[in-house]
């Protein structure tokens, strides 16, 4: 089977994260920055999700898994040690019409938690397909790498000199190519350098040429 790649909205959705150990530690942590609203499911708790709590980040019920937990919510996240409980929840979510993940368990699965490389808002997600979790992060400590947080810097300057583009280039064909003539620039150079102002000046610079050359046509 094939899994079909897409990033979600979890903003102002429930997550119910079932577990409280290191496992369900590192899924809380992936899911802090999506604006969802987390819950966890667990008599215990390790001492970063019970700091997460008590600061009033996520909410933590010190309780075992009860039927009827995944009503209601977006997606669940199984994260327990008793293969008899992970089935539970399993059939419990897909019941509720809820997503869910099961640790280390596939065939307990609707969807797989990739290996992803994140640069500001530039996120490259690697899948394996559940085949081998450890490729996925051998290939992502590569990426990782490779790509620098000046990918998230120049993907926060495409972004803000977008509605520029659009204003000063009337074709949608003639706007892609200069969105790559920006890309293929010394940009990226610049802001590997820090020269943030630099880079600007230079993608301006790039953006007033090119509207010429269209009025030209």
């Amino acid at each position: 089977m094939t899994y079909y790649p897409v990033y979600l909205n979890l903003k102002g959705r429930r997550v119910s994260v079932i577990g409280g150990g290191k496992v369900a530690e590192r899924k809380v942590a992936s899911l802090l920055d999506s604006g969802a609203s987390i819950l966890v499911i667990s008599p215990e708790a390790t001492v970063r999700i019970a700091a997460l709590a008590n600061a009033g980040i996520i909410e933590w019920q010190r309780r075992p898994y009860s039927k009827g937990d995944c009503v209601g919510v977006a997606m669940v996240l199984s994260a327990t040690d008793d293969p008899d409980v992970s089935r539970i929840v399993f059939d419990d979510a897909r019941e509720a019409g809820a997503l869910v993940n099961t640790a280390d368990e596939t065939a307990l699965c609707d969807f797989i938690m990739p290996a992803v490389v994140r640069r500001g808002d530039l996120s490259i997600a690697i899948s394996t397909g559940g085949r081998s979790p450890a490729l996925a992060s051998q290939l992502r400590r590569k990426l990782s790498k490779i790509l620098g947080p000046e990918y998230g810097r120049l993907l926060s300057l495409m972004s803000r000199v977008r509605p520029e583009i659009r204003q000063r280039v009337e074709r949608s064909e003639a706007r892609k190519h200069l969105h790559h003539r920006i890309l293929r620039s010394g940009v990226l150079q610049l802001l590997r350098r820090h020269d943030g102002s630099g880079a600007e000046k230079l993608v301006h610079n790039i953006i007033e040429e090119f509207a010429l050359e269209e009025q030209k046509l």
